[in-house]
């Protein structure tokens, strides 16, 4: 069996198409365990930017010590344990909706997507689905059927949640410093597309451009992509 982290269904950078592939792998031993996978989203509030969420799979054997809701740890620990999780899990899947799928299908709706091309890109299928919050996405057109539990308060609870947190937040601050880099003036590489002061100044200074949510009120409001 290979472990392998992916991200699925989503481009790698702000400036391409859609892709998808393995981003590592690694053979590693079957344990004779029902696989159980924590899932959670980051970026339904910004303007700008896709919705990302991670699924990860723990390995009880190596456990993780400081796992906890992305927003609860300074970014220097996120950053710390984002490797760690990628490393000592057995497998973990990151996928994403950007922002015109997020103004066709709502910010929920997009999560939902987000959500389900991350557990595509897990190499195994979980007997036990826990996803942070109250709602559950649908959970047809995954390919294999496992328990789904909706758990309040999961990603500062529950490990495997805790830690799809920091995968899905810390990649999906890494996809803004890219888009930084290809839309410069917004300040994407700060505030990560959220409606900060600093970004409602460059909004309205140089308009939206295509990484912006044309269905939220601030961009909505302005002119014509720049």
């Amino acid at each position: 069996m290979n472990k392998r982290g992916a991200v699925v269904n989503g481009p790698p950078g702000p400036d391409r198409g859609k892709e998808s592939g393995p981003l590592c792998s690694r053979t590693v031993r079957a344990g004779a365990f029902h696989w159980v996978a924590g899932v959670d989203e980051a970026g339904c509030g910004p303007l700008a930017g896709p919705v990302f969420a991670a699924a990860v799979i723990l390995d009880p054997t190596r456990p993780l010590e400081g796992l906890r809701d992305s927003k609860r740890l300074a970014p220097a620990a996120r950053e710390r344990l984002a490797p760690l999780i990628r490393e000592r899990s057995l497998a973990w899947g990151i996928g994403l909706a950007d922002a015109a799928e997020v103004d066709v299908l709502n910010v929920l709706g997009a999560t939902w997507l987000a959500m389900r091309r991350a557990l595509l890109a897990l190499p195994m299928s979980p007997a036990l689905v826990q996803v942070d919050g109250n709602r559950l996405p649908p959970r047809g057109q995954l390919g294999f059927t496992c328990t789904w539990r909706a758990e309040v308060g999961g990603d500062d609870r529950i490990a495997a949640i805790s830690a799809a947190s920091i995968l899905a937040k810390t990649a999906r601050d890494a996809w803004m410093r890219e888009a930084a880099r290809v839309y410069p003036g917004y300040g994407f590489e700060a505030h990560k597309g959220y409606p900060t002061p600093e970004h409602l100044q460059a909004l309205a200074r140089l308009g939206p451009c295509r990484l912006h949510r044309r269905s939220f009120g601030p961009v909505r409001s302005l002119s014509s992509p720049a």
